[in-house]
């Protein structure tokens, strides 16, 4: 059997991605995801972990302001929640899947253009991941004891405030090099 090519997966994710919107059966959501849990190969726990992770805010959010509106109005709508959340959970999982299955790069080479987006998408996430973690690490390096609530709320906001000068910051180059690159040109 031949493998499948970056850019084989990356059409198929496509292709698959809008089909839970379509579906409004809990019990086919929950076989949707039971599948890509199976087809998941090895790492299917830590992909499941991270999908939970990655929408537990707004999930919780969400199905909170869902649940104070249906216990005002008296009716309670269980149904659409348990929809709503296996909808968005197997949507996060495919997209995780997706990532740790795909070489964004090498699937997107027939297309000079996304590949250059791609490229720049891409070390200015590493870029971020960087600061992020020096950040962490010079907290926990300058906190010899368990930070108060306060210090870690002030470490938040600083790194906040980091993270946001150097995306203006990079904005201007990261636009100067696509324009020089023909990105815009039409």
């Amino acid at each position: 059997m031949a493998s499948v090519t970056s850019r084989q997966t990356l059409l198929l994710y496509l292709a698959v991605l809008p089909a839970p919107t379509f579906i409004h059966d809990p019990a086919w959501l929950g076989a949707g995801l039971a599948l890509a849990i199976a087809l998941a190969g090895t790492g299917r726990w830590r992909l499941l972990k991270k999908s939970l992770l990655a929408i537990l805010a707004f999930n919780l959010t969400a199905s909170l302001g869902v649940v104070i509106v249906g216990l005002w109005r008296g009716a309670l709508d269980t149904g659409w929640l348990l929809t709503a959340n296996l909808r968005v959970l197997l949507m996060a999982y495919l997209g995780f899947w997706c990532v740790a299955r795909v070489n964004l790069l090498k699937a997107l080479q027939a297309w000079p253009t996304a590949t250059l987006v791609a490229a720049l998408a891409l070390g200015q996430a590493r870029a971020f991941e960087r600061l992020i973690r020096d950040f962490r690490l010079a907290f926990a390096s300058r906190t010899p004891c368990r930070p108060r609530l306060g210090d870690r709320r002030h470490h938040a906001a600083a790194q906040a405030m980091a993270l946001l000068d150097k995306a203006q910051a990079q904005s201007t180059e990261v636009a100067l090099a696509m324009r020089s690159r023909g990105a815009f040109e039409r």
